[in-house]
């Protein structure tokens, strides 16, 4: 299990044992409270179908409610890919497993240090102002922007084609 239990708030706890009661999967519990002032701890899970992911955030607003801790909003049951549990202190998503995947909260929410001197030298540096599509538009070759530029006058309508729907917007009188 990739959360320690015994260092868990007593609500987070609650919200895993919830999770855990109905079979929820890849629960990962994060320390958010250094990233952000919304809430201390996110709490992210995957469910199996539409209803799994509704049951297992249901499950989890009824054992905060039991232990005193009346959920501050639950957002998205009606799809019931991706529901959020807020609870103040502590936040849940249980998603299923492609909007998962897609969104990587884990990512998001978790920043890694780096270890060594090296390590803190191969993190990116700041970019030199210009926009990436400026970048992009400025490492092209001249020939590239030549061929973008004939295909677009390629694609320009006959004066045949603009003459018959000219006709055809004119209103008959």
């Amino acid at each position: 299990m990739p959360h320690p239990r015994t260092k868990l708030p007593k609500l987070a706890k609650i919200a895993v044992d919830a999770l855990e009661d109905l079979k929820g999967q890849d629960i990962k519990v994060l320390d958010v409270q250094k990233l952000t002032t919304v809430t201390d701890t996110m709490i992210i899970c995957t469910g199996t179908s539409n209803r799994h992911v509704k049951a297992l955030a249901q499950n989890v607003a009824e054992d905060a409610k039991k232990a005193g801790h009346r959920p501050l909003g639950i957002e998205g049951e009606e799809a019931g890919e991706w529901v959020l549990v807020d609870l103040g202190s502590v936040v849940v998503h249980v998603m299923q497993a492609q909007p998962r995947a897609f969104y990587q909260l884990e990512k998001l929410w978790t920043v890694e240090e780096p270890t060594t001197a090296a390590d803190a030298q191969a993190q990116p540096q700041p970019s030199s102002g210009k926009t990436v599509a400026a970048r992009k538009t400025a490492s092209r070759s001249p020939a590239t922007k030549k061929t973008a530029v004939r295909k677009t006058a390629a694609k320009k309508p006959t004066a045949k084609r603009t003459q018959s729907k000219t006709a055809a917007r004119k209103p008959a009188h």
